[in-house]
């Protein structure tokens, strides 16, 4: 059964739980390991000099240099855990990220884009030295212990130097929270702005505005830049008095084991071991007063992350089975994504298998909004729409797309192949599947003739193709493996006439397999293989019924002012000369 995608992104984390552990078995190696360079100095002036033994002197390196080694050895093993621990999760992530991000573009969500970066955020901080910092903090009390073991006043004294840095650090916790959200939000704005600009590049040349969205690029860059110094300037100024604590107390350390010195109360040895302990064990709080920037981002974007996969439907456990009767509109109601306030209002009908649906009426009428909640794109404000008694997310996502055919008003196809394209870049692809789809859209001449066929390159949104070809394509990708329910939004805006006769032989097709097919449409050549008309105006139903009917009675005679006629027609005033005018079109 599928997985539900909530908390897709603690359960990633969890199943690097070993990993984690592994890291932190290092790094108590690495810590301990630490203190040879403390113990070694305290034999050598304790015990080495005074004695003037140089096979002590001999043994005591040798040991310390077979420890140094497994020191390295150990801090290079936890690097190179969590270095992986972040491909993993980048590899975990990615589809579940890919997908938060279309349903965030399909519900106009904002923000959805910056999961993406979120995520590369995250492995970059895995693969840094912040994590090995943090990893070390929990080991500074050994350190402060044995400065007490050697004795109370060393002890004092490091814990009032670590307690300076401890108020540095949480200062830069709570000065660096607000300029890190404003980098990753500016940073955000500047990407989408990139990728806008990228996808228009020929309107913005053709039509001179390059200059002015450079200008709009380089005022969110301004709010980008400045909130990158202002966060670069907490983390150096607080990190800079950090160091110079660090500094102070080393000295301090050294004073005070001195004066012990010189009183009798400890050995030059103890002296020397303290400032070394001192300088190991407050050097992970100044690491991570350096590495705060980069935690913060990596927090937040974790958070986010976490909010936006969980934002995302779980999968149903147990679909239904595939429609094959009926669809249903029960006065449904349905809003942009984000919005509350309804563009289509109650609407209602019921499509049997094999009939096939022309949606017509004015622009602005509610057209294409009604044909995209029909496909689950847009959700449903109130109401329902059902496929023999089911909604569409009863369905897992890929079920729901074996059922349903779509091709939007906007032609959009990917870098792949013509093949991959007609087949939605379906793994378990077969070519009696593709060469069907190709030839139930009337398109499989034109494809073979391109110049590799089935398998020719199209280049990145399909630029090396026409807009009649892209339009015959995606008509064939949405007739792939033959859905229950086909929605064509002007499916021939860019056809001529041997590509409108494909497109009526498509439409014959499906309602002769016993599929439901639905048309948006403004040219008349699309209704031809149509048996029923609805017209839209102002998002609401003005008619429903049989083409010919329906069309017959919107017309309106000469002698009659124009304004909408039979019972169907009931609209506001305003809107009966659209309707006629789109009626007429509709009836050529």
């Amino acid at each position: 059964m599928p997985r539900s995608s909530k908390n897709t992104a603690s359960q990633a984390l969890a199943s690097c739980r070993s990993a984690f552990f592994a890291v932190a078995l290092f790094s108590a190696f690495v810590n301990i390991l630490m203190l040879t360079g403390s113990i070694y100095m305290l034999q050598v002036y304790d015990r080495v000099l005074p004695s003037r033994s140089v096979p002590t002197l001999v043994a005591l390196s040798i040991i310390v240099a077979v420890l140094y080694i497994l020191l390295g050895l150990f801090d290079w093993l936890r690097q190179r855990i969590l270095s992986r621990v972040g491909v993993e999760l980048e590899r975990k992530l990615g589809g579940p990220v890919l997908r938060a991000i279309l349903g965030a573009q399909v519900r106009g969500a904002p923000g959805g884009t910056q999961l993406s970066r979120d995520l590369d955020s995250v492995r970059s901080f895995l693969s840094g030295l912040g994590p090995t910092t943090l990893f070390d903090l929990p080991w500074i009390p050994l350190y402060g212990g044995l400065c007490f073991v050697l004795h109370p006043y060393l002890g004092w004294t490091l814990v009032a130097g670590g307690a300076v840095l401890v108020v540095l650090a949480l200062l830069t916790e709570v000065l660096s929270r607000r300029p890190s959200t404003e980098l990753a939000r500016t940073g955000g704005e500047r990407a989408s702005m990139v990728e806008a600009a990228r996808r228009n590049a020929e309107a913005v040349t053709a039509l001179g505005m390059g200059g002015r969205v450079a200008g709009l690029f380089e005022r969110v860059t301004d709010r980008h830049v400045a909130a990158s110094l202002g966060a670069a300037d907490i983390t150096s100024t607080l990190g800079g008095i950090s160091k110079t604590v660090r500094f102070m107390l080393q000295s301090a350390m050294l004073g005070v084991g001195a004066w012990l010195v010189m009183h009798d109360e400890a050995s030059s040895g103890v002296m020397i071991a303290a400032s070394v302990l001192s300088s190991r064990a407050l050097a992970p709080i100044e690491l991570a007063i350096n590495s705060w920037r980069p935690f913060i981002g990596a927090r937040q974007a974790w958070g986010r992350l976490v909010a936006g996969l969980s934002a995302e439907q779980s999968a149903p456990s147990v679909a239904p089975e595939r429609p094959h009767r009926a669809m249903t509109l029960d006065r449904i109601s349905i809003a942009p994504p984000g919005s509350q306030t309804p563009t289509v209002r109650d609407v209602a009908f019921t499509l049997e298998a094999g009939q096939g649906l022309a949606i017509i009426g004015p622009s602005a009428s509610g057209k294409s909004t009604l044909a995209r909640a029909m496909v689950g794109v847009w959700p449903v404000l109130r109401g329902s729409l059902r496929l023999d008694g089911a909604t569409l997310d009863q369905w897992p996502e890929e079920e729901r797309g074996a059922i349903v055919g779509y091709l939007p008003q906007d032609i959009q196809l990917f870098a792949g192949t013509v093949a991959e394209n007609i087949a939605r870049f379906d793994p378990s692809m077969t070519e009696d599947a593709v060469r069907a789809a190709a030839a139930a859209a009337g398109a499989y001449d034109l494809i073979v003739g391109l110049p590799k066929g089935f398998d020719t390159p199209i280049g990145e949104a399909g630029g090396i193709l026409s807009g009649g070809q892209r339009q015959r394509i995606a008509l064939a990708r949405a007739l792939y493996r033959d859905p229950f329910l086909v929605v064509l939004d002007e499916p021939n805006s860019s056809l001529d006439a041997d590509g409108d006769a494909a497109l009526t032989a498509a439409i014959a097709g499906v309602r002769a397999r016993g599929g439901i097919v639905i048309v948006v449409a403004h040219r008349p050549a699309a209704l031809a293989g149509i048996d029923l008309v609805l017209i839209l105006a102002e998002g609401q139903m003005q008619a429903f019924g049989p083409k010919d009917e329906v069309l017959r009675k919107s017309l309106v005679p000469a002698s009659q002012p124009a304004s909408p006629v039979g019972p169907e027609m009931s609209g506001s005033k305003k809107s009966g000369p659209k309707i006629v005018k789109a009626a007429a079109d509709a009836r050529g």
